[in-house]
């Protein structure tokens, strides 16, 4: 009877419009508005009879800078797999459930967690989402703060860092979704910490609104290493690395005994066919160096653990938070093509849908 009725729900449910981007070809070199495509399709609010399937509306959809490596056609098989031409992209939002075969999730559910640059997305592993515990903080916080960059900062501090109070840290792209949290719980932590960005307006930021002791314009600066002496005279213990090139290896100059990078991304590579080599890899050995590369999705397990600590930090006003949001699902190439040029403040993501 219920299969029955299942299947009465989904013939009776309705078909509506559904836009989304799907990625025309694979990328080399910078990705551009027209590797993509906004497409328009029609989809049925229903989940298959017998399946434990959760459809969404998507709210807002997060830009990210990882999604660059995922639009590559890659000869060995990197750690998540490679977008596919012809094919929605995939990312991560803050969605609405419309219907549901799954007895954790009801129609008017709040989730995030992976789906789909599109208006509406059938989620066939429910396992990929995450119930919304807090419905009362803006819900955008649930990709960036309370979400996946959220995560990758704490998880990427406190368990790969191991950081200890008066410690010297040091940041780069300091300003975006990850590094303006690592910075606000190195404060938290008692730690001195530095960051580096691509505008005067971006390090306005950091030295006004999150607290930063020093931060610096890496685009003026002719020498970075004389930057990160001119900024660090005792030496980094700790390097929070978002950038990979030039500005590792100025930062592995710098270097304390028995000092920790925390290898978050490399965006300065991910446009370039041929990636820069590190060529002060001796610093590692005479300084005693401990550098580990970390994939927050290893941490997705402990994420309610860290949900309640990150929401009591914003409700005490001990950890603020930017935001860069574009309108409409139209703009998504856009806002994610710009992550690539320094153009967003902060965290960039879509609003697609207010409800």
């Amino acid at each position: 009877v219920y299969v029955q009725e299942r299947k009465e729900t989904m013939a009776a449910a309705a078909e509506v419009s559904n836009r989304s981007v799907i990625l025309k070809r694979h990328v080399t070199g910078f990705p551009t508005e027209d590797d993509m495509e906004l497409v328009t399709a029609t989809v049925r609010l229903a989940v298959p009879p017998g399946s434990a399937a959760v459809m969404v509306k998507n709210l807002y959809l997060s830009c990210d800078p990882y999604m660059r490596s995922r639009m590559t056609n890659h000869k060995e098989p990197s750690y998540v797999p490679d977008y596919v031409p012809g094919e929605v992209i995939p990312t991560f939002s803050v969605s609405k459930v419309v219907e549901s075969g799954h007895p954790d999730y009801k129609a008017g559910d709040l989730v995030w967690g992976m789906t789909a640059c599109e208006e509406y997305t059938l989620i066939t592993s429910p396992e990929s989402i995450f119930k919304i515990n807090h419905p009362k903080l803006p819900l955008s916080c649930y990709l960036g703060v309370l979400g996946m960059p959220g995560l990758t900062a704490y998880a990427g501090f406190f368990d790969v860092s191991k950081p200890k109070k008066g410690d010297y840290v040091f940041i780069s792209a300091a300003s975006g979704a990850v590094g303006q949290l690592v910075g606000q719980l190195a404060k938290i932590t008692g730690c001195y910490v530095v960051g580096s960005a691509g505008s005067d307006e971006k390090v306005n930021l950091l030295k006004t609104k999150f607290g930063f002791d020093d931060a610096f314009n890496y685009k003026k600066e002719q020498d970075l290493n004389a930057a990160l002496k001119r900024c660090f005279p005792e030496g980094i213990d700790i390097y929070f690395d978002n950038v990979g090139g030039a500005m590792l290896d100025a930062a592995l100059l710098n270097m304390r005994l028995h000092g920790r990078v925390a290898m978050c991304g490399l965006i300065s590579q991910y446009n370039l066919e041929l990636h820069e080599g590190v060529r002060n890899l001796a610093c590692v050995v005479t300084k005693r160096v401990r550098i580990e590369g970390f994939i927050v999705m290893e941490y997705f397990g402990t994420y309610r653990k860290f949900e309640e600590e990150m929401v009591s930090h914003l409700k005490e006003g001990n950890i603020t938070y930017v935001e860069d949001v574009a309108e409409g699902i139209e703009n998504m190439p856009a806002a994610l093509v710009g992550l690539f040029y320094g153009r967003n403040i902060g965290k960039q993501l879509v609003a697609v849908a207010r409800d």
